[in-house]
């Protein structure tokens, strides 16, 4: 019977020391496999049938993750696409609240609309900042530059006693973090950070009414039956989430379906368990060298202010990090070496120390490559 500890070591054998998840996973071993078995059908020509039954094998998998029906969950490529229409469905002058520094991908949709009332305020004052005359609050759970989790309970009840609607951000959290979709209006989350999948593909969950948005992205795979809607108007849309679909990138979902089934086997609950406790240990290990991490209690997010500039001489080293503006952030994967821990000692032996194990770790320097969601 294969252990945490075995799948992982088989999944996971990256050359350098990577803490870096929270921008771009590893992909598992299976992934790769998957990824070049799609490619191999498009270069001999064979029917690509199977690579769209992939999008819905992932489409699942998402929805079980998510803890909802499939009918909810719609397949695109971006977090802003979705916020694209959120706010599209919003009447002109309505308030959107929104915490200060969040991702852009998120919050950015909502400024382009021209006539909206968007007030942002620190994310610890969220929840007690619901009004009213808020229409939607939108919030990622985990924030990107930080790693500081929202409270999204608190969140939740005080947009219901208002009655104003939630729009949650699950990019930095879908995969180590429980998600618990059905409590919220709309969540988005892509699916090449910790859901481990390659780049190209975005899951968005809408009520069971579908929210009042409008399929403005509708194309031939929006349609009941997509095959039949390939000319002309769709003019039957898919009577479930799919109506907001866009046309798949195959190789990304063949390869994302194998990511997904792995993390269904590892568990979330155990990822997260090991995600938070090296995390921790980093912490402790950058406190002892006189570093203060910005303080994300829960998080697997690790951001430490003024080490960013230190981003080109780690990679130079072999570290993976992420920079970000000033401050300098790591997430540890899902590894460890073999009959080893790490040391708490220099962050880049702690990294080091990390290397080879598949798990999932992520920032410790945030400040140079892009995280895109």
């Amino acid at each position: 019977m294969e252990t945490f500890e075995s799948l992982v070591r088989a999944e996971f054998a990256p050359k350098n020391v990577y803490l870096n998840t929270a921008s771009n996973g590893l992909l598992p071993a299976r992934t790769v496999t998957a990824l070049h078995r799609a490619v191999r059908m498009r270069a001999e020509g064979t029917p690509l049938g199977p690579l769209y039954e992939d999008v819905e094998v992932v489409r699942a998998s998402f929805a079980r993750l998510a803890g909802v029906p499939v009918e909810r969950v719609a397949t695109g490529a971006s977090v802003a696409e979705y916020g694209g229409l959120i706010a599209a469905s919003l009447p002109a002058g309505a308030e959107v609240l929104t915490a200060e520094g969040d991702f852009a991908s998120l919050v950015n949709p909502f400024h382009v609309r021209g006539d909206l009332k968007v007030r942002s305020v620190p994310l610890e004052r969220l929840a007690e900042s619901v009004r009213p005359d808020t229409a939607l609050v939108a919030v990622s759970a985990a924030q990107s530059a930080d790693g500081r989790v929202a409270d999204l309970a608190a969140v939740r009840e005080a947009a219901r006693t208002h009655g104003a609607r939630t729009y949650v951000d699950a990019s930095q959290s879908a995969g180590w973090l429980p998600l618990e979709a059905d409590a919220y209006d709309f969540v988005a989350a892509v699916g090449f950070k910790w859901l481990l999948g390659p780049h190209g593909a975005v899951f968005c969950v809408v009520p069971q009414d579908l929210g009042g948005l409008t399929p403005l992205l509708a194309g031939w795979v929006a349609g009941e039956i997509p095959w039949d809607s390939c000319y002309g108007p769709v003019e039957d849309l898919a009577r479930s989430a799919r109506r907001f679909d866009i046309s798949p990138s195959l190789f990304t979902y063949a390869g994302l379906r194998t990511s997904l089934e792995l993390i269904e086997e590892l568990g979330v609950a155990a990822i997260q368990a090991h995600d938070l406790a090296l995390a921790d240990r980093f912490r402790t290990g950058l406190a002892a060298l006189g570093h203060e991490p910005v303080p994300s209690p829960g998080s697997a997010i690790v951001s430490v202010p003024g080490l960013g500039d230190r981003q080109p001489e780690l990679s130079r080293g072999h570290r993976g990090l992420q920079p970000r503006g000033q401050p300098a952030r790591g997430l540890p994967p899902l590894q460890h070496p073999r009959g080893r821990r790490p040391v708490a000692r220099h962050p880049v032996r702690l990294n080091h120390a990390t290397r080879r194990r598949g798990r999932r770790t992520e920032r410790t320097e945030r400040a140079a490559s892009p995280s895109w969601s």
